[in-house]
């Protein structure tokens, strides 16, 4: 009967409890927000957590405010269009009692208020750091299509957990692409197996929204953890990415060496001895002046033959390439991170609409941000890691007992 019973407590946290019935409403809640992560042990972590957030703010004597929570409860509603009370039928609909939302929304206001007492008076930024921040963002392209490979594993009633621990075994053993594709043509359920999972070009603006953000955190060549949709295990291989220098900054400017040779021996034997571009120009001084080309270029101006090969190259770094009527050296001097225009590019101006005094100003959403944008940028991520931090901390310092 203990066994059976929901509400039997399954871990004690310091003086809270967590019972059965706690841990099977998160994993619903979970399962309906479509979560990363939608086992049981993920929602027992999540709970735990929560109790944790409770019990700092109790320390500190934080108390919620009704219309904070509510207007908490509103703002969680209107993430998918929902009203309170359609939101409310919604929990309903998929068993989840409308106390144990309630008390996630609490958890969360009360840490925000810890975090704003806590963690807040502890974060700085320095303008050296904002600074790194702006380059980062001016010389990162502006991500415009995405090169996928596909794995969709089936996941019928009853066996969404083998599904899911499949997907996680193979995101944690694929070392490359062609682990991927041996996976999605073993276990994928679309037509695309047949190329291993293989996907042509796909604009970023045709993707869901919610995969928008998954991609874009992600490296070519890594694979993205199982995403739990209906009926389904999906994972996605990240191939490659391809963009535009994002308005308001300028090219990647590369300073570069190319000497045309005669033979590959040749080239071989003095990019062995060549260190950086003052060794290759003593290589090059007996040579007629046409068969050194040395030049300071924006990354777009390059010729597409040379920039193919300058791109894996770092400051003094040489390539020999075959030409097959001899050989070049192609070697990288310096590369200079994307700068930013001077002047800052103007808004783009609409005609007045009626009624209107002055025109509207339309803002180019991927123009780079202010620097005070950057610096609230830096400020909530630092905010966000040290709550983390000490998150865990708060973790590791409880008692729990199961």
């Amino acid at each position: 009967m203990a066994q059976s019973d929901p509400f039997r407590p399954v871990v004690y946290v310091d003086d809270f409890v967590v019972t059965e019935f706690d841990i099977q409403q998160r994993q619903r809640f979970l399962q309906l927000l479509s979560a990363p992560d939608t086992d049981r042990a993920a929602a027992e972590k999540a709970v735990i957590e929560d109790r944790l957030r409770m019990d700092a703010g109790k320390k500190l004597d934080i108390r919620p405010k009704d219309e904070d929570v509510e207007a908490a409860i509103t703002e969680f509603a209107g993430r998918g269009g929902l009203s309170i009370e359609q939101f409310g039928q919604l929990l309903s609909q998929n068993g989840i009692d409308a106390q144990i939302f309630r008390d996630f929304i609490v958890s969360g206001v009360v840490w925000r208020e810890v975090v704003r007492a806590r963690v807040v008076p502890t974060v700085q930024i320095n303008d050296a750091e904002v600074e790194q921040e702006f380059q980062r963002i001016a010389a990162t392209p502006r991500v415009t299509g995405v090169l996928l490979s596909e794995l969709i594993i089936p996941a019928p009633p009853g066996q969404e957990q083998q599904a899911l621990q499949l997907g996680e075994q193979i995101a944690a053993n694929t070392r490359n692409e062609s682990d991927f594709a041996a996976a999605a043509r073993q276990y994928s359920a679309t037509q695309s197996r047949e190329q291993g999972g293989r996907l042509p070009w796909a604009s970023l603006d045709n993707l869901p929204p919610s995969l928008r953000p998954i991609l874009l955190s992600m490296q070519p060549g890594q694979v993205s953890q199982p995403l739990t949709v209906e009926g389904a295990v999906v994972l996605f291989m990240l191939r490659d990415t391809r963009g535009t220098v994002r308005p308001g900054a300028r090219d990647q400017v590369l300073e570069f060496i190319r000497l045309r040779l005669g033979s590959a021996e040749q080239a071989a034997q003095i990019a062995s001895v060549t260190r950086n571009c003052e060794d290759l120009f003593v290589q090059a001084r007996n040579l007629p002046e046409q068969q050194l080309i040395h030049d300071t270029l924006p990354q777009s101006a390059i010729p597409s033959d040379i920039a193919v090969y300058l791109s894996s190259l770092d400051a003094d770094e040489t390539s020999v390439v075959n030409t097959g009527v001899g050989a070049d050296i192609v070697m990288l001097c310096k590369r200079t991170p994307a700068l930013l225009a001077e002047p800052d590019e103007p808004v783009t101006q609409l005609p007045a609409a009626p009624g209107q005094t002055e025109p509207a100003a339309t803002p180019d959403p991927d123009a780079l941000p202010a620097r005070d944008q950057v610096r609230d940028m830096l400020f909530n991520r630092k905010i966000n890691n040290a709550a983390e931090a000490y998150l865990a901390e708060l973790r590791a310092n409880a008692i729990l007992r199961r």
